[in-house]
Order: structure tokens, then C-alpha cells, then sequence
């Protein structure tokens, strides 16, 4: 498996979080790079129903204000702390790009069918982000069930979460994953 390049992308990529993000740009070239293989994912009758609202520099910004504005109004005086509310809008910013992963359900086919499609596209966005050279990883916080106006989404779409971006100086690390034989049976 070590020569084939396509499984070894798959067996080293990782989730990396924005505490390891450095300030270098994510450039338009790699995100719309990210964004065709994303495009490639499989999907049934064609729907395609993947889309994607990139936030870049200022955007970021707005991004970070608006989860900070929903946090703050969806939670319960009891649960509600100033210092979770300003790291709603630390995470969006800590990125160099933040991409909104929204389900356009077309109504051809089941919702799950569409749902699985887009978390495919996912994965291929995240498998490109390793082969440049990038860290990403794919937040879906409560706050995404509000955030639909904010992002102007049409009644048949849906905010799953965000895919946060950008360059990293973290180091590979082993998966932590168990076995792949205690989740699989044979029927021969």
C-alpha cells in the first residue's frame, strides 16, 4: 500500500485543528483546487447537491461575528458565558479560510442519498487539502441549525457544518483506529 499514493493519502490524513494553523494564506488557487475534487465526488442521478460559501480574510471576520451573534442568542441564560461567546468568533477567525458545507436537497432522491454525497465531497476536499499540503478539519457545531439566513440559504438547503482551512505546521501522526477485523464479517 506504500506505493500507491491514493492509499497512503487516505491512511495519513488528519484532522488538524487551528491552533496549528499558521497566518500563511490559503490562496484561491488551492481552494478552488480543493473545491473541484470535492466536485468528483460520486452521486446518485446526478444531483450534485454539494455547496459551498467561502470565507476569506474580511469574510472571516463576518463569519466570526455572525456564530458569536447566534451563540449568544440561542443559549440558555444559565449555559451562556462571554468567554464561550467570543471563542465562537475566535475559531472562524484562527483560519485562513473557512468553506460552509451546505446540502441542496433536490427531491430526486432520498435526503440521506444527497447527505452522503456531500459528506463523499467532503472527504475529497479534505484529501486534496493533504496533497497540497494543508490542514483542514470539519466543525458541526449546534449553532449551524441557525445559520441558514446568515449564509442565504433556499428552503431545501441545509448548513452540515464548516470545513476550516489553512496551512499548518503540525506533524503525521498515527491513526487511532481499531482494528479494521472487529467491524467487518464475512458471509462466503
Amino acid at each position: 500500500m506504500q506505493n500507491n499514493e491514493v492509499l497512503k493519502a487516505i491512511q495519513t490524513r488528519r484532522s488538524v485543528f487551528q491552533t496549528s494553523f499558521t497566518n500563511e494564506e490559503v490562496s484561491r488557487e488551492d481552494i478552488l483546487t480543493i473545491l473541484e475534487a470535492a466536485n468528483a465526488a460520486p452521486t446518485h442521478k446526478r444531483t450534485q447537491p454539494w455547496r459551498f460559501v467561502i470565507f476569506r480574510k474580511e469574510g472571516l471576520l463576518r463569519l466570526g461575528d455572525e456564530l458569536a451573534s447566534i451563540y449568544k442568542s440561542v443559549t440558555p441564560a444559565e449555559k451562556y458565558t462571554e468567554l464561550t461567546e467570543q471563542n465562537m468568533a475566535k475559531k472562524a477567525t484562527q483560519s485562513n479560510a473557512a468553506i460552509a458545507i451546505v446540502v441542496n436537497y433536490t427531491g430526486d432522491v432520498p435526503e440521506w442519498e444527497e447527505l452522503c454525497a456531500t459528506a463523499a465531497s467532503v472527504e475529497n476536499m479534505w484529501l486534496a487539502a493533504h496533497s497540497l499540503g494543508l490542514g483542514g478539519y470539519w466543525a458541526s457545531p449546534g449553532l449551524i441549525n441557525h445559520i441558514g439566513p446568515f449564509l442565504n440559504l433556499e428552503p431545501n438547503q441545509k448548513c452540515i457544518g464548516f470545513f476550516y482551512l489553512g496551512h499548518h505546521e503540525s506533524e503525521e501522526r498515527e491513526p487511532v483506529r481499531t482494528p479494521i477485523e472487529d467491524k467487518i464479517r464475512w458471509e462466503e
